[in-house]
C-alpha cells in the first residue's frame, strides 16, 4: 500500500485522541507521572508531557525542562509498552470445588483495544520480537495475539538521541519504515507547530482521511528527515558488530566474573526491558479450600529461583546469570528467533543501580577474546 503523507496543526490533534476514543480504543501515550515519564492512559494531548526532556546515562534518570512547547520532546518513557500487551500478571484459569471434583471457570472478559500514541521506532521493534514469541512459534499466546491484533500504533519519531540510545547499530531505529498504522514527525518551528504524519496501513490510512489536515510541504518533509538524521549521528553508543558470534566463542571469558562483583542480580534491567519474556507459574488457593486460581506473572533470570530444578538452581553465582541474559539477548536470541533480541533503547543501562553498560560489556568481551 503506497503511504499517504499530510500534515496536522498541533491544535487539531485532539481530533486524533476524540476519534480512537470513538472507534472503541483505549488511548495509552506517554505523562509525567512520579517523576517520570511513564505509558499511561491519556484523554488528549493536554495530558502528554508538554515542554518535558529526560536526562538519561548509566545508572542515572531525571526529567527536565526543554522550555519549549514539545508534546513528544522526551527520549523514550522509563518501560516500554510490554505492560499492555505482555501484563506483568495474568490470570490462565480459575477453578471452584464442585462435588467431590473441581470445575474450570473460564474468562470470558474481552481484551482491552489499545491505541498507542508516541511509539518510538525501537519500541515498534520490540514488538515485533515479542511477536515471534508469543505468535511464532507452534503455540500462541491467544491473549497476546488479541490484544496485538486490536491494537492501534502511532509512532512518533526521534528528533534527538538519548545518552543511553544504540537503536541505530542495532538498525532497529530512529526511523521505521513499516509495522505502524500512523506515523508522526513533531514539527516546531517559531509559531508554527505541527506533525507529519503518514499512513501505514489501512487502518491508518483510515483515520488520517477523517482527521483535519493540509498538503505535506517539500520543507516539512525535509525537516522530518533532518531530525530522524539528527537522532541517529547523536547516538554515543553502539552495539559492538558480529557480537552473537562473539559472545558464543567467550561463554568462559574472565569477564563475566568482573561483571558479577559489579551486578546486583536485581533484575531491573530484565524488568524494563521491552522484549524479555521470562515468566513464572503461581497457584492460589483461598482461606475456604474452594476455589484455586494459576497466574503467569514476570520472572527474570537474575533470580536464583528462575533455574531452580530438583536439587537446586542451575545458574547459582552472579556471573553465570549475567551471562546467560547477555549471551540471550545478544546471540543465541539470533538462533532462538532470527535476530537480536537487543533493539537498542538503552533502558537496561539506565535502570542498572552501577550502571552496567551492555555495549560497554560486549566490547570489554571483544578485547579480551
Amino acid at each position: 500500500m503506497a503511504n499517504s503523507q499530510a500534515v496536522i496543526d498541533r491544535k487539531d490533534l485532539d481530533a486524533l485522541f476524540t476519534l480512537l476514543t470513538e472507534e472503541g480504543y483505549q488511548v495509552i501515550g506517554p505523562r509525567a507521572e512520579d517523576g517520570a515519564i511513564l505509558y499511561a492512559p491519556v484523554s488528549g494531548p493536554d495530558d502528554l508531557p508538554r515542554g518535558m526532556g529526560d536526562e538519561e546515562e548509566g545508572g542515572h534518570y531525571r526529567l527536565s525542562n526543554r522550555n519549549d512547547a514539545q508534546l513528544f520532546g522526551h527520549t523514550k518513557a522509563v518501560q516500554g509498552l510490554k505492560a499492555h500487551l505482555y501484563p506483568a500478571r495474568q490470570k490462565l484459569w480459575s477453578a471452584e470445588k464442585a462435588g467431590h471434583g473441581f470445575r474450570v471457570v473460564k474468562d470470558s472478559s474481552p481484551q482491552p483495544r489499545y491505541a498507542f500514541i508516541g511509539v518510538r521506532a525501537c519500541e515498534l521493534a520490540a514488538m515485533v520480537i515479542q511477536d515471534k514469541v508469543f505468535e511464532g512459534g507452534p503455540y500462541t499466546d491467544k491473549g497476546y495475539a488479541e490484544r496485538r491484533k486490536n491494537s492501534f500504533i502511532a509512532v512518533v519519531t526521534c528528533n534527538h538521541a538519548g545518552n543511553a540510545c544504540f537503536c541505530a547499530s542495532q538498525k532497529t531505529g530512529p526511523d521505521v519504515s513499516e509495522g505502524f498504522d500512523l506515523k508522526l514527525a513533531e514539527i516546531l518551528d517559531g509559531s508554527r507547530h505541527v506533525f507529519l504524519a503518514e499512513a501505514g496501513s489501512e487502518k491508518g490510512r483510515a483515520v488520517l482521511e477523517r482527521l483535519p489536515k493540509q498538503v505535506a510541504e517539500e520543507g516539512d518533509k525535509n525537516a522530518a528527515a533532518a531530525q530522524i538524521d539528527a537522532a541517529a549521528k547523536g547516538q554515543k553508543r553502539a552495539m559492538i558488530a558480529g557480537v552473537a558470534d562473539l559472545l558464543a566463542a567467550n561463554l568462559e571469558s574472565p569477564h563475566w566474573e568482573d561483571v558479577a562483583k559489579r551486578c546486583m542480580s536485581c533484575g531491573n534491567c530484565t524488568m524494563v526491558c521491552p522484549t524479555c519474556f521470562c515468566s513464572t507459574v503461581e497457584d492460589t488457593t483461598d482461606l475456604s479450600g474452594l476455589k484455586a486460581e494459576r497466574s503467569r506473572k514476570w520472572d527474570s533470570c537474575f533470580s536464583i529461583d528462575y533455574s531452580y530444578i530438583h536439587g537446586g538452581s542451575v545458574r547459582n553465582t552472579g556471573a553465570s546469570r549475567y551471562r546467560q541474559w547477555m549471551t540471550h539477548k545478544l546471540s543465541h536470541w539470533v538462533k532462538q528467533f532470527g535476530h537480536s533480541g537487543c533493539v537498542g533503547c538503552g533502558r537496561c543501562i539506565i535502570w542498572c543501580p552501577v550502571g552496567i553498560d551492555i555495549t560497554a560489556e560486549a566490547k570489554a568481551i571483544g578485547k579480551g577474546a
